[in-house]
């Protein structure tokens, strides 16, 4: 079975808004990136800057550039205004949770000196749920890449999508997601994918997919989805 495959999310305390303008969600944007590493991460500021990072050599004293050890293989990710998902595949035992702690601490710090405020920012502890059944596996990315439709149609899942190229429009310019990259889509409306965070050609292959057949599935998912149920 797929041991080492799971969707991380979590939701903001009493569901409030954890995302309040693009300032916010481009910082937990560059921050999957940067706290995937079995490293200690540096401040914010020292890892976008644009001197290079040197930290000292054990062996001879001297200065060599830090090497990033991932945790995890980031598939796709979802930022949503009151939680993000994301599923990975594990590199190291016990990434997915090593790099859930410090992605939401580290935004969590970073929001509460923004808007000058203290205490838990995520309802708990994060869900790392270990996809298990083959059924959960091939539906997972359809079901994560749905989520910004709730915005545009609140009751899609029970009523059904009511305007298709509406939907798949929405999502192709949705910019806190990896679907645009996933099916080919660059440019300007597509700002917010950058570049180093999700593996788009590992997905490919773990899926046997490509852009096309992707965005084809993907569509006949969601017409299908009233009679498919709850993952």
């Amino acid at each position: 079975m797929k041991e080492n495959f799971y969707h991380i999310l979590n939701r903001g305390v009493e569901k409030r808004k954890i995302f309040l303008n693009e300032e916010d969600y481009l910082r937990f944007i560059n921050n999957l990136r940067d706290f995937n590493d079995e490293n200690n991460v540096l401040s914010y500021l020292d890892r976008h800057s644009n001197l290079e990072v040197r930290l000292p050599s054990l062996k001879t004293g001297g200065r060599k550039k830090q090497l990033k050890k991932d945790l995890v293989n980031i598939l796709i990710w979802v930022l949503m205004p009151n939680h993000p998902h994301i599923f990975v595949q594990e590199k190291v035992d016990g990434g997915a949770g090593r790099f859930s702690q410090k992605l939401l601490v580290g935004f969590t710090h970073y929001f509460n000196l923004k808007n000058k405020r203290s205490g838990v920012l995520f309802q708990g502890r994060s869900k790392i749920i270990r996809v298990e059944r083959d059924t959960h596996f091939q539906h997972l990315p359809f079901y994560i890449f749905s989520n910004p439709i709730k915005l545009i149609e609140p009751k899609w899942k029970d009523d059904g999508i009511k305007n298709f190229k509406k939907v798949m429009e929405f999502l192709e310019n949705y910019k806190y997601s990896n679907y645009s990259d996933v099916i080919g889509i660059t440019g300007s409306r597509t700002s917010c994918n950058i570049d180093g965070i999700a593996s788009k050609k590992l997905f490919y292959e773990i899926y046997d997919t490509d852009e096309k057949k992707f965005k084809r599935d993907f569509l006949e998912w969601l017409k299908g989805i009233k009679e498919l149920g709850s993952l």
